[in-house]
């Protein structure tokens, strides 16, 4: 059965995703915000689920070291898709 993942459940998770790293080391918006060079309202509206530029959501996953882990599943993504066949 397929799986329906919307764009908002995306920007929701990443939200989630910003808050839960942002706490946990102990950093306010206006912190991670100041550390980015970003507005607080940048970083709230991420937190939120609401739109943010790519730049923005990349300079988040950047600082809490995550680049990493989605440059390797974008990389398995794409080596699965070729390794489809219809024969």
């Amino acid at each position: 059965m397929l799986e329906v993942i919307t764009i908002k459940d995306v920007k929701v998770k990443i939200g989630e995703a910003c808050k839960a790293l942002r706490k946990s080391n102990d950093l306010s918006r206006e912190d991670l915000a100041e550390v980015l060079d970003v507005s607080s309202t940048t970083i709230q509206n991420i937190e939120k689920g609401k739109n943010a530029t790519l730049d923005n959501v990349l300079k988040v996953a950047n600082h809490f070291g995550l680049l990493p882990s989605i440059t390797k599943e974008i990389d398995k993504t794409i080596t699965n898709q070729n390794d489809i066949s219809l024969y």
